[in-house]
C-alpha cells in the first residue's frame, strides 16, 4: 500500500463524514464538500492503485 492509497482512503472517509453531517443538519454546502472529498479520495486511491500495479 502506498501513500496515495492511504491518503485517498482517508479523504473518502472524511468526505463520508462531512456528507452525513451535512445531510443530518441540512447544511447543503457541507454535504457538497463531503461529496467532493469523496470523489477526490477515490481518484487519489485509484491513482495509488495504478502506481502499485505498475510497480509490481
Amino acid at each position: 500500500m502506498n501513500k496515495d492509497q492511504v491518503e485517498g482512503r482517508a479523504k473518502e472517509a472524511v468526505g463520508n463524514v462531512k456528507d452525513a453531517a451535512g445531510d443530518a443538519t441540512g447544511n447543503h454546502k457541507l454535504q457538497a464538500e463531503g461529496k467532493a472529498d469523496q470523489v477526490e479520495g477515490k481518484v487519489q486511491k485509484t491513482f495509488g492503485d495504478v502506481k502499485e500495479d505498475v510497480k509490481n
